[in-house]
């Protein structure tokens, strides 16, 4: 059974920064299309960053790009979303996914995967107070 658990998030003010971890385990994900999310209260959950390390291949939104990075460890199984330059936009719960068959791509502006990822996490909160 694959379990993806998320950690790194917390409270943080304008200008901070926060890395996020997403382990996964019961499976080898290291040709794993890897995927964040991040809802935020009242809004639609949107696509931040993908990764697909077989075709050395990154995908973010608009919104982040340039102050987000993802990047992963397959020896540990583990992705991470690096995030600098937090505003308070960057605000909601984000949630990572994995899949053997996700790719993505950008469409107006977002992260969008072509087919559905599988497999989800939890979630990690993340506030940034002005």
């Amino acid at each position: 059974q694959v379990r993806l658990v998320e950690s790194g998030g917390g409270s943080v003010q304008t200008g901070g920064s926060l890395r996020l971890s997403c382990t996964v385990s019961g499976s080898n994900s290291g040709t794993y299309y890897m995927g964040w999310f991040r809802q935020a209260p009242g809004k639609e959950r949107e696509g931040v960053a993908a990764i697909y390390t077989a075709r050395n291949a990154t995908f973010f939104a608009d919104a982040v790009k340039g102050r987000f990075t993802i990047s992963r460890d397959n020896a540990k199984n583990t992705v991470y979303l690096q995030m600098d330059g937090l505003t308070p936009e960057d605000t909601a719960m984000y949630s990572c996914a994995a899949d053997p068959w996700a790719p993505c791509t950008v469409i107006r502006g977002t992260v969008k995967p072509l087919e559905s990822f599988s497999y989800w996490g939890q979630g990690t909160q993340v506030n940034v107070s002005s």
